[in-house]
């Protein structure tokens, strides 16, 4: 005779009695990528924005958006164009992980669904909100980073708990499709590369059509980012939900974990490279496939380096100011977009001139802008006090 099903104060209970995993290294990796999206990179590139030095010249192009290409050295990048990968593919490791906890609450697949499409709409519209900051009207553009995720993130929950190779077969449809439209649309280039230029590839085309669609004053006359990024970057975060299965997984020792997200490092980015030779350039603004697979090796290895250090190795004795970051990160997120012109208005008609002048102004105006978020998110985390959505 079969037991009763168990109701779901019982499912709560004993969700409860066991709480689930928690990846310290993810909390890490996530906090280090929100302090320096808050901080604008500690002001670096503006501090050195006409440094004369072969270190001020690198120090700058690390922590700048390159003009177009985002390859370079076959496989060197800028430090700064790894921020919105690494921020997106988090999320998609993030996932196993809150949507067990929620299956544990014993929360139903279609309260599951409901939240995620839910999430998304909030992402989508705060996204917009951010954009249309200091202007007299909403600005409906669609690529900030929280309006990318949250265009994708619907769709990355249906891959939850699939098995590898639906993920594997997905992402890697996502990514010739969309690399085809690119080669193919729009009709009449003489040449493939013309596709792949400022103002003429097929996702700006679209957003030439798509944005003007919305209410406002002036009509939309183009911009590098497009909104259709938002397709090859949702295989961004599904690598990240890839790699969070595969760190999720107890039966798996951390050996073997290690050894996939190795593999799939050096795979993703040695097939990002040679893509990049077959018509498919590397270029960060239009997320081009082969960028996506670029991106992601590195952003994989990001991962795998931090696990090996904190969660394997156990050498945790300075992730605690990252942790802090990493449990509230939507809150430094908003802080730094939000708050940022305030608080550093007001440092500077409370503190000496002095700390704001010269070569390193900069950087010591970025890191006290900084600091305080942190010491309001040191408060919360001492509270307990966490914001999500």
């Amino acid at each position: 005779m079969s037991e009763p099903a168990p109701s779901s104060s019982a499912q709560m209970n004993e969700a409860q009695a066991s709480p689930p995993q928690r990846l310290l290294s993810l909390d890490v990796y996530r906090g280090m990528v929100m302090l320096l999206l808050a901080s604008s990179g500690l002001g670096i590139a503006r501090a050195t924005v006409k440094g004369e030095g072969a270190l001020a010249k690198w120090l700058h192009f690390e922590f700048s958006h390159p003009e177009w290409s985002s390859q370079f050295h076959l496989a060197g990048f800028a430090l700064w164009d790894m921020i919105q990968p690494a921020f997106m593919f988090i999320v998609g490791v993030s996932m196993p992980f809150s949507y067990e906890k929620r299956a544990k609450l014993g929360q139903s697949f279609g309260h599951r669904f409901r939240h995620a499409w839910t999430r998304a709409l909030i992402l989508i519209l705060l996204g917009v909100f951010l954009q249309s900051m200091r202007r007299t009207e909403t600005n409906w553009m669609f690529t900030n980073v929280l309006s990318q995720i949250g265009l994708g993130y619907g769709f990355l929950f249906l891959l939850v708990g699939k098995s590898w190779r639906t993920q594997f077969m997905v992402g890697i449809g996502v990514l010739i499709s969309y690399w085809a439209l690119m080669l193919i649309f729009p009709l009449g280039y003489g040449s493939i590369a013309e596709h792949f230029e400022n103002t003429k590839s097929f996702p700006q085309q679209v957003d030439l059509w798509f944005l003007n669609l919305f209410p406002s004053s002036k009509p939309f006359t183009g911009h590098p980012y497009s909104t259709l990024n938002f397709i090859p970057a949702f295989v961004t975060m599904l690598m990240g939900l890839m790699c969070g299965q595969v760190l999720k997984n107890k039966s798996l020792p951390d050996g073997a974990k290690l050894r996939k997200l190795w593999t799939a490092a050096i795979l993703c980015l040695a097939v990002g490279i040679a893509w990049s030779f077959l018509y498919c350039p590397v270029v960060k603004k239009l997320w081009t496939p082969s960028w996506t697979l670029y991106s992601g090796g590195d952003v994989i290895g990001a991962l795998a380096l931090l696990y090996w250090i904190i969660d394997v190795k156990k050498w945790k004795n300075w992730v605690f100011p990252f942790v802090v970051v990493g449990l509230n990160p939507l809150t430094m997120y908003l802080l730094g977009q939000v708050c940022k012109g305030f608080t550093v208005k007001s440092l500077k008609t409370h503190l000496p001139d002095a700390l704001f002048t010269g070569t390193f102004g900069p950087v010591v105006e970025a890191t006290l802008a900084v600091v305080i978020f942190w010491l309001i998110l040191w408060w919360m985390y001492r509270k307990r006090v966490f914001i999500r959505m």
